[in-house]
């Protein structure tokens, strides 16, 4: 009787070990099972992260990717990264770039990436002067030398097209990506992202701003794409990335100051200050007219053949001029369109 009391005693103790370990352990066996269910969405950049990615990068914080069961990852770009053969070659699900043309282009290619989505409503592209040579519309760079980087020159070139400039009628000087030539005088306008606002600082409170957009050529920047398979495929996978991601953008709108900190609690090289500054230009960009009644990441299929028309006016599809059904689908959007937040 005493062993067999012994060897219930020890069952037991042994049983309420087990529970005990089973137990602690269950929190972890369940973020694990957890985190093996997410369906993985990385997201391929052209260029290095920052600001402009706020409310993808709020979005993950906050969990909003998760509770679209989504394992979302940001992937940085940089000079030397093809975004656009990363995801073409289907090693990432999704990428983003800093304009519409570039999807254009790859689309003249045969490449097969479409874009599902944008940012970006209108494009923060401008040109910048100082007072003592203003130009505050395409006219006034008749005579003056205008600084652009070697990849906007075509953006140059289509807005003189575009307002009836010749060409020969302004002096185009390539330079890099810091304001110094305007300040030197070396150049009377230099081009740039309005959202860039730590490079625009040494300019002073006195800058000129003159938007590509309000002068004739509509672009759109931080297009969101995919390939024509994964979109056959995983149409409910891009939407629900779209659901998350405009969550995170709603947020960042109603609480710039807790997504800039979340900003840059994830990436901690950025600087809350100027991001705090740049995000109100980033969220007049992203949330317009437009938006308040088709919603965040929306855009209009008739700016993207307008787009097209352009470019190709400029000669610049030495491959072809690509159709709009390769460049563009409104297939996610009209899943998602009573999903996504509808700000103004």
């Amino acid at each position: 009787m005493a062993n067999r009391l012994i060897g219930t005693r020890r069952s037991l103790l042994q049983g309420g070990a087990a529970l005990a370990v089973g137990a602690a352990l269950s929190p972890i066996t369940s973020r694990r099972s957890r985190a093996a269910s997410l369906q993985t969405v990385n997201m391929q950049l052209g260029w290095i992260t920052g600001g402009n990615q706020i409310g993808e990068v709020v979005a993950k914080r906050l969990g909003y990717f998760e509770q679209e069961n989504i394992n979302f990852a940001i992937q940085p770009g940089g000079p030397n990264i093809d975004g656009v053969a990363i995801v073409a070659s289907g090693r990432y699900e999704i990428g983003q770039l800093s304009s519409s043309p570039s999807l254009m282009l790859a689309a003249s290619q045969g490449i097969p990436v479409t874009c599902f989505a944008v940012g970006a409503q209108e494009h923060p592209y401008a040109f910048f002067s100082l007072p003592k040579t203003p130009i505050r519309k395409p006219q006034d760079m008749i005579g003056r030398k205008v600084g652009v980087q070697a990849t906007g020159q075509v953006l140059l070139t289509a807005l003189l097209r575009r307002n009836g400039i010749p060409e020969d009628k302004v002096q185009k000087v390539i330079v890099g990506s810091d304001m110094t030539p305007l300040l030197t005088g070396q150049v009377d306008a230099i081009t740039g992202w309005r959202t860039n606002t730590t490079a625009l600082k040494v300019l002073g409170p006195e800058i000129i701003t003159m938007r590509l957009w309000d002068n004739g050529v509509r672009l759109y920047a931080l297009p969101y794409y995919t390939t024509t398979d994964f979109l056959k495929t995983k149409p409910d996978l891009l939407a629900g990335f779209l659901r998350a991601a405009g969550r995170g953008w709603a947020y960042a709108k109603a609480n710039p100051e807790k997504a800039v900190d979340l900003l840059v609690q994830e990436y901690p090289n950025l600087v809350r200050a100027d991001e705090l500054e740049a995000l109100p230009i980033m969220l007049n960009a992203e949330f317009t007219e437009r938006t308040k009644t088709f919603a965040w990441g929306s855009f209009d299929p008739a700016v993207w053949q307008e787009q097209i028309d352009l470019h190709d006016e400029l000669k610049q599809f030495a491959a072809g001029k690509p159709k709009l059904e390769q460049v563009m689908t409104t297939r996610i959007l009209d899943m998602t369109a009573n999903d996504r937040p509808k700000i103004g």
